[in-house]
């Protein structure tokens, strides 16, 4: 289980949730060593997981959107796993929804969204890839809302994310 000391936990806090949640993501890129991969993935339990999906897909949304998410690997471990379904799980249902709508563009066109491609091609992603645009801009609606639910989740549910050391 992946350790976390609880003075990091209450200083993050104090802060606000993105850094609370944080905490969690840097520790579970410390064990994996920043590479999600075969061998890695065997190191975090599922809600780790999947704590680490939303850290991927809110930072890929906010430098490019479902294109670059997609074009940058995480296509499989978003749409491929059932993340949309944990974030429902976890109370983040609008965010589950996004994701569901999301993948429905993603599952036929996967081949054409993860080619390797020239940055005029990948440029050209976004004109051939427009159904995104109105979920990116839904998904910014909702960013906040949803983070504070995921963040009030963990805390709930904290031994699920990892042990609290003194």
């Amino acid at each position: 289980m992946i350790k976390i000391k609880n003075s990091s936990l209450a200083t993050a806090a104090e802060k606000g949730m993105d850094e609370f949640l944080q905490v969690f993501i840097d520790a579970y890129l410390e064990a994996i060593g920043s590479e999600l991969n075969e061998k890695t993935m065997p190191l975090l339990n599922g809600n780790q997981h999947t704590l680490l999906a939303w850290h991927f897909f809110s930072s890929e949304m906010r430098d490019g959107g479902f294109v670059q998410l997609i074009q940058n690997g995480y296509g499989g471990y978003i749409f491929g796993n059932p993340f949309a379904k944990a974030m429902k799980q976890f109370g983040a249902i609008e965010l589950s929804r996004l994701i569901y709508k999301a993948k429905e563009i993603y599952d036929p066109n996967k081949k054409t969204l993860e080619r390797e491609t020239t940055d005029e091609e990948f440029n050209a992603l976004y004109v051939d890839f427009e159904a995104f645009d109105e979920l990116e801009e839904r998904y910014f609606d909702i960013e906040e809302e949803q983070t504070a639910l995921l963040a009030a989740y963990v805390d709930d549910h904290i031994v699920d994310f990892a042990e609290i050391e003194e």
